[in-house]
């Protein structure tokens, strides 16, 4: 076990955590005799708590975040030296940080042209979403102001982006939910609502269709989709699937809002995910590894005929968009947002993530060649999943604790961070999640692949 001896005692810290911080996620009464977990420094793909014991985090600060990896120096750098010159002003009013980033990101999205900021992936969707409600009323008296949302998908936690939700355990407890929000079914062939079909993308993409006619056409003003689904089980969509998207939504004229607040900035080998598969949307959010979690930034692009449309009478005090995110003034997250992106640039990190993706992937079908108890693997770049069934032949989902213990495991036993679907779909809970930083190598998947090997078999065995 590799230790890091910290100069300070930090004791005072953890009884201030214990005593006054809600953590996220977190049932509490298991701190009433066991300390919280602090984590105290970070660097590379390593990260250190109070303890000092080294732990390999394989999923970018617990929620795909920290793209470009822990002890950025220069990202420091470029925030502290913007905020002594100019931190904040409301987005009101320009700043440089803001332009020049706005001008790179720009420059990365073919067919799009304008950038809203804010500092959440929450608040990024909430603004695509108001953005989506103001057309239906300026354009078409009110009425195209629904908006669909995947099963599966996850688009935040504020209560109108869990009402376009498709985790039902997510969003339990937390109603009632905004209308006007419509479940569109999940595109997992491994999990078929059909049976086995020819061209399961295509009957997956005809569902959307379906509940656009079934809900009237002139009442369905947008669509919200993840490029991959993330914490609903790491869902690579089947071919076919996107390209018939794009026809229906330009077929019934609703706006296509792709979720890239896990996807965006490199996680799946491309600036976007949306980029393989030859989409054009209308509206494309992002947050987490836009700044790999050096500065709280999200970003609601937006393609210049959806901005224009809030031009179209200035004489109508009501007709611009009228939204503001307060945050979405300070110049640390974009100062922080140019260096992470040419970070990923020099480095080619969306390189090096596509090489070590397939080198991932394969490594954990070498597992479930070995462990009878991987259903699937699935994944696209270093933004992999491998699904935990109790019986391979009917893909029976394993409990939710035979998940969490595998997790628990790597952890304890090797001090690696990896991920699970948790508190997402009832009885779906049982999907590994992996998501190491873009600059992981070989030997970091190698260790990764041999503490999942080791604690699967603890877990089969126990």
């Amino acid at each position: 076990m590799n230790v890091h001896v910290g100069e300070n005692d930090i004791s005072h810290v953890i009884e201030a955590d214990k005593a006054h911080i809600w953590h996220h996620l977190t049932q509490h009464k298991k701190f009433d005799d066991q300390d919280p977990l602090i984590i105290v420094e970070g660097r590379g793909l390593r990260v250190w708590n109070q303890a000092g014991r080294e732990h390999l985090d394989a999923v970018s600060g617990g929620v795909w975040t920290v793209n470009v990896g822990y002890g950025r120096e220069t990202i420091a750098d470029a925030v502290r030296d913007q905020l002594v010159k100019m931190n904040f002003f409301a987005g009101s009013m320009g700043t440089i940080p803001g332009a020049r980033f706005a001008e790179r990101l720009i420059g990365k999205m073919p067919g799009m042209s304008r950038v809203y900021y804010s500092n959440s992936g929450s608040e990024a969707n909430e603004k695509a979403y108001k953005i989506v409600r103001q057309i239906a009323h300026n354009k078409y008296g009110g009425k195209k102001n629904k908006i669909l949302y995947r099963a599966r998908d996850y688009h935040g936690t504020t209560i109108t982006a869990l009402s376009s939700g498709g985790q039902d355990e997510r969003k339990a407890q937390y109603g009632p939910y905004t209308p006007g929000f419509i479940e569109v079914p999940h595109c997992l062939e491994y999990h078929s609502q059909w049976g086995e079909v020819d061209d399961y993308g295509l009957r997956a993409a005809n569902a959307i269709e379906e509940v656009i006619l079934r809900e009237g056409a002139d009442t369905v003003g947008g669509l919200i989709l993840e490029p991959i689904t993330a914490g609903g089980g790491v869902i690579v969509p089947p071919a076919g699937y996107w390209e018939r998207v794009q026809e229906i939504c330009q077929k019934y004229d609703v706006l296509l809002i792709i979720d890239e607040v896990v996807c965006g900035m490199g996680r799946t080998g491309k600036w976007f995910g949306y980029q393989h598969y030859g989409i054009e949307p209308d509206i494309v959010t992002m947050a987490k590894g836009v700044a790999s979690g050096y500065a709280a930034i999200s970003c609601t692009v937006t393609t210049e005929a959806v901005f224009d449309m809030f031009k179209a009478d200035p004489a109508d005090p009501m007709s611009y968009f009228r939204d503001i995110s307060t945050f979405g003034g300070c110049t640390a997250g974009p100062a922080a947002a140019l260096e992470n992106m040419r970070i990923l640039e020099d480095e080619d990190l969306l390189g090096n993530c596509e090489k070590m993706g397939d080198y991932f992937v394969e490594q954990l079908e070498g597992l479930q060649a070995k462990h009878a108890m991987i259903g699937q693997v699935r994944g696209k770049g270093l933004f992999c999943g491998a699904e935990l069934v109790a019986d391979r032949e009917s893909r029976e989902p394993v409990h939710e604790s035979v998940t969490q213990a595998v997790v628990g495991e790597c952890f304890k036993a090797d001090a690696v961070v990896i991920g699970a679907t948790n508190r997402s779909l009832a009885g779906f809970n049982n999907t590994l999640t992996f998501s190491p930083a873009l600059i992981a190598t070989k030997s970091d998947i190698d260790e990764i692949i041999a503490s999942v090997d080791g604690a699967l078999k603890r877990v089969a065995a126990a």
